[in-house]
């Protein structure tokens, strides 16, 4: 029992620092201090400059033979098409044409840049950062290619080139950070003292910013008035998904920090990145708004309670 305890204790400590910046943002927001003009060059600041330094200081650091894993990347890249084409499959039966796209893309689309990273830190340190920097790399690419192809399929009379969507990807400072690290990493090249601890000042901005601005987006009053599906993809994301997703990939063998690993990057809420893409789309784009702000409230309690289950377990 004692040892259970301290287990529950040692996931507390891992994932509530993590949530109650979330929701100092919601109290911030609510009481004035915390407007859209500095949502919106925050989470910018964040997205440009020091998200992709957290990640390139990470992986330079990192010992690629120690974190990059092709088989953990490779076992990702199947979950994630499996789930994207079971919750598709699902759709087609239970949720309204017009609202398929949206619902799709919120329920296997997670905030793992965010999130996911900064739970991964919380619970394996460098080598949360690193390894999760590498496969962020992966999920950008799939999680957009994936949400264009559904938000299309739905939304009649609206197009978007394939040539825009790789150039866009491509450009991204989060894969722009990754694949600048990977030769430092892989030839041991050295920075700079200064460099390095000036890096590290810039770098610890991110979460904190980054958890603040999450929270302050949520609206609990459009959660009130209007859920609608927006439950029901939610519940895949935080809890049919992961669940599924962790067993599968416990069964086919990884277990400690790439089990846990991939459980937080499954696990992880609803991308704000999806709002916009169904905003710019003419989506349902209070619904898309609806499962962010869903999943990020859930997320506290499932990944909470997964992280425990994991560890009690012993394994991961």
């Amino acid at each position: 029992m004692s040892s259970l305890l301290g287990t529950f204790l040692y996931t507390l400590e891992t994932t509530l620092p993590v949530f109650a910046m979330v929701f100092i943002g919601i109290g911030l927001r609510r009481i004035g201090w915390i407007d859209q003009g500095f949502i919106a060059t925050a989470s910018a600041l964040v997205f440009k400059a020091t998200l992709p330094t957290l990640v390139f200081l990470s992986i330079i650091r990192a010992d690629l033979n120690t974190t990059l894993s092709i088989s953990m990347l490779i076992f990702y890249f199947l979950a994630t098409l499996a789930s994207f084409a079971l919750v598709w499959f699902w759709a087609t039966k239970r949720v309204r044409q017009e609202d398929r796209g949206v619902y799709v893309q919120g329920a296997f689309r997670g905030n793992c840049g965010i999130v996911g990273l900064a739970l991964a830190a919380n619970l394996y340190g460098d080598y949360g950062l690193s390894a999760g920097g590498l496969l962020l790399a992966l999920v950008i690419v799939v999680y957009n290619s994936l949400s264009v192809i559904v938000l299309l399929a739905y939304q009649p009379g609206q197009s978007m080139s394939l040539t825009n969507t790789l150039r866009d990807i491509a450009r991204n400072p989060l894969i722009i950070g990754v694949m600048l690290a990977i030769p430092f990493a892989a030839f041991e090249i050295k920075l700079p003292g200064w460099v390095l601890t000036s890096g590290d000042y810039f770098a610890s901005l991110t979460l904190p910013l980054a958890l603040l601005c999450i929270g302050a987006t949520v609206s609990l009053k459009s959660i009130r008035s209007d859920s609608g599906p927006a439950m029901g993809s939610s519940i895949w994301k935080m809890v049919s998904l992961p669940a599924l997703c962790t067993l599968v990939a416990w069964l086919a063998g990884f277990e400690g920090r790439e089990l846990g690993l991939m459980f937080l990057f499954f696990a992880s809420p609803t991308a704000a990145a999806s709002f916009v893409m169904v905003k710019a789309l003419g989506g349902n784009d209070r619904m898309a708004a609806n499962i962010i702000a869903l999943t990020t409230l859930l997320a506290s309690v499932t990944v909470t309670t997964g992280v425990f289950v994991l560890q009690s377990i012993g394994v991961a």
